[in-house]
């Protein structure tokens, strides 16, 4: 399979919003394209960048994604990488594309003197996390939750 992992450019963003909005199909997520494009360009190309994102590419499509940020955790007392997505089209699973998804972030973390990487994925994604046990990651029982601040009447928490 002929493939290539490449930083994201802005030319990629209108196919990067549509890999997005299959990502969030997957994951059984609310999504909107609206506007995705000026907000995603201004997060990856400002100075600094508060995205970061690498596309997987084939025969001059984009067949898959991953974006990360770098955090700061309270507990280690340092920084780490923060896998925001990771998505690949359906044809380009089971290929071993993850594991040099994986080998990109490790060097990447390591570069940023990183403690760890950290993400997380739906509990009924069966097939990312045996993968994600298989390359040794380790996971931890968590409940995600959120506050839509947008469409919050914050009178009333």
């Amino acid at each position: 399979m002929d493939y290539i992992i490449r930083e994201c450019t802005e030319k990629d963003l209108p196919e990067l919003v549509e890999l997005c909005g299959l990502h969030s199909e997957y994951e059984r997520a609310d999504f909107t394209p609206i506007g995705k494009e000026v907000l995603l360009k201004k997060a990856m190309f400002s100075d600094p960048p508060r995205l970061f994102c690498f596309v997987i590419e084939s025969h001059n499509k984009l067949q898959g994604y991953f974006s990360y940020t770098f955090d700061y955790s309270t507990w280690d007392a340092q920084t780490f990488l923060y896998l925001d997505c990771l998505y690949l089209m359906p044809a380009f699973r089971g290929h071993r594309i993850g594991e040099k998804v994986f080998d990109k972030l490790k060097e990447i973390a390591m570069q940023n003197d990183c403690v760890n990487i950290q993400w997380q994925t739906p509990i009924f994604n069966e097939r990312a996390i045996q993968f994600y046990h298989r390359i040794g990651a380790t996971g931890k029982n968590k409940v995600r939750f959120l506050i839509d601040i947008k469409h919050t009447d914050n009178e009333s928490v």
